[in-house]
């Protein structure tokens, strides 16, 4: 799982980075879907590895504080950026708002932590493409953007996918998919969160608010599970948020170059990834009704995307 991006509201750390990243010049030099399917790939292939250090460190303490870890790594990161927001950041009339975005992505992370340390790397992958589907019945009944027979009917299609991932009376039921899902929609309330936010809020202080209620928050199922990480364990933390933050500046670099519906195809690479990894860490096998699964939802997220993007263009043609 990964940090929502809002925007370029982060794009100032990570243009500093960008810029100081080997092969920035060669890469600026291709084309803008070819640069946004390298920063996809290496995005991608970032989340997976985040995934395998969540298990790993999972071995030696609860997810819970896996995850709250990861949220301080990531507050660390922004700390500059938040304290260069000085007082803008002091004051919004909407504080509610982002208490509530934190809560929900609480519930998100501690979701997804849990379930990835019980289901094979490339089903909870899978199931978690799902989240665009669960945006657009979010934008439609949350914010009341108009939703036609065609998105719906792409919605009901990806979600044909997980049924086929979950595969109900044929082999018993795993709850723990229950949680992946949760995982998914309240990632897409989320979003749904900063869609509602950015009408009249600022990015950067999207982004900073964000991870500064995420962070305490995360800390309180933690409490609940503590001990202290060993050495080794901690080690991964740092990794993790190491790699978490390498995942989070590609994917908005991605989207700097080029339109999201130009993007979504290639965000599906994290599966051969996640069966890659799963299977060489850990021995997992994945069946064939996870792929056919995932290509469904796959397919239907991706002309979810390609629809919106439309309709983005033309709104804006209008005006």
């Amino acid at each position: 799982m990964r940090l929502p991006v809002v925007g370029l509201g982060i794009a100032s750390p990570a243009r500093a980075v960008w810029a100081r990243l080997p092969l920035a010049a060669a890469v600026s030099r291709l084309s803008p879907v070819t640069q946004a399917a390298l920063w996809l790939l290496l995005s991608g292939f970032c989340s997976v590895m985040m995934n395998v250090l969540i298990r790993l460190a999972a071995r030696d303490m609860h997810p819970f504080e896996v995850a709250f870890f990861r949220c301080l790594f990531g507050l660390a990161f922004m700390l500059p950026w938040v304290v260069k927001g000085g007082a803008s950041l002091r004051h919004s009339p909407k504080i509610g708002y982002y208490l509530m975005r934190a809560a929900i992505g609480v519930v998100s992370m501690v979701t997804w932590f849990y379930a990835i340390t019980v289901v094979p790397l490339a089903t909870a992958t899978a199931v978690n493409f799902t989240a665009p589907l669960f945006a657009t019945l979010g934008a439609a009944l949350v914010l009341h953007e108009d939703v036609r027979l065609r998105r719906w009917s792409a919605v009901a299609i990806g979600f044909v996918g997980v049924l086929v991932i979950m595969r109900p009376g044929n082999t018993p039921l795993d709850l723990n998919l229950l949680l992946l899902i949760v995982s998914a929609a309240t990632s897409a309330m989320n979003n749904i969160t900063v869609k509602f936010l950015a009408r009249t809020e600022p990015p950067y202080r999207i982004v900073a608010f964000f991870m500064i209620y995420l962070t305490p928050l995360s800390l309180v199922p933690a409490l609940f599970v503590w001990s202290w990480p060993g050495p080794w364990a901690f080690g991964a933390l740092i990794a993790l948020g190491g790699i978490g933050t390498l995942a989070h500046i590609s994917l908005v670099r991605a989207l700097a170059v080029a339109d999201a519906s130009a993007c979504a195809p290639f965000d599906f690479v994290k599966l051969p990834f996640a069966a890659l990894l799963g299977f060489l860490w850990f021995g997992e096998v994945t069946d064939r009704w996870t792929w056919i699964g995932a290509a469904i939802i796959a397919g239907s997220s991706i002309y979810v995307v390609h629809r919106e993007s439309q309709l983005a263009r033309r709104g804006r043609a209008s005006r």
